[in-house]
């Protein structure tokens, strides 16, 4: 019989729990919903609320509604889809994540302030949290997704640097000291940590949960960057750590030889999902 251990820090962050929760209650009411792009990066929960009706839509479909209900997830969403579901009569039920509008409201004062200056966020291209941060700047902010890239930017010129809510704090640290190092002394440079709390916590404690496992299930959908964040610092601390979608991935190779499991996940995987793993070895 093996011993396994859910994680009970991980789970639903409160961002992507409230999202799920306008969700149900609006489809509840039988609401016409449509949600724009995944409500989390987890594709069995997504199945879920589909079958509850739940209609996921890309900015190309929302362009083609009107007079409809769109749910705007936790990730957030730039200037224009707000201006788009004006122009179409389409009620935004806004379920953006606090520290995310936070950290746009501060990029749109910063860049409304000073427009010459370069905002540089630390994120990943094309992830909707960061469209919706660039959108505050009228696309002029700078994306710069590993330490690497900060050597692109003109240290000639005042910087602005600001970070996605889900990104690695430790390389955060790295780019600012990289700058602090190379800014010209005629040029300002001020960093803002818009690292989520509730994120980077996860990392000093995920970390200490792989080590007290033979093996780790890290469930996830494959589409979240916290989740390869989160994977990758359980993966550096116990190399026996596998990245499953599902129960069904567990492979039975993996098990042999195996007393401790420990099953945990990102701030998009339900807790449902990880019981589900666990019952699946269970069955084994």
């Amino acid at each position: 019989m093996y011993q396994i251990e859910i994680d009970d820090g991980s789970g639903f962050c409160f961002g992507v729990t409230t999202a799920i929760k306008k969700a149900e209650e609006e489809l509840a009411k039988g609401t016409r919903l449509y949600c724009l792009g995944d409500i989390v990066h987890n594709g069995m929960e997504c199945d879920r609320l589909k079958k509850l009706g739940l209609i996921t839509i890309n900015h190309d479909d929302m362009a083609q509604l009107h007079d409809a209900k769109v749910l705007l997830r936790a990730h957030g969403e730039p200037p224009s889809t707000y201006e788009l579901a004006r122009r179409n009569n389409i009620e935004i039920i806004d379920a953006t994540c606090p520290v995310v509008l936070q950290l746009q409201r501060r990029i749109k004062s910063q860049y409304d302030n000073e427009p010459s200056a370069q905002i540089v966020i630390f994120g990943k291209n094309g992830h909707a949290e960061v469209l919706g941060l660039v959108g505050q700047t009228q696309q002029r902010a700078i994306v710069i997704e590993k330490f690497e890239d900060v050597m692109c930017l003109d240290f000639s010129r005042d910087i602005y640097l600001y970070s996605q809510t889900t990104k690695s704090l430790d390389e955060f640290h790295q780019i600012i000291n990289y700058i602090q190092e190379h800014i010209s002394p005629s040029a300002t440079f001020r960093s803002f940590d818009t690292i989520c709390r509730q994120v980077a916590n996860r990392m000093p404690n995920i970390s200490r949960f792989a080590t007290r496992h033979d093996l780790i299930l890290f469930v996830c959908g494959r589409k979240s960057s916290n989740g390869k964040v989160l994977f990758n610092e359980c993966k550096s601390v116990n190399p026996n750590s596998h990245l499953i979608e599902g129960p069904e991935e567990i492979s039975p190779e993996w098990l042999k030889g195996i007393n401790s499991i420990g099953i945990c996940g990102a701030t998009s995987t339900p807790k449902w999902l990880m019981e589900q793993c666990r019952d699946a070895i269970n069955k084994e």
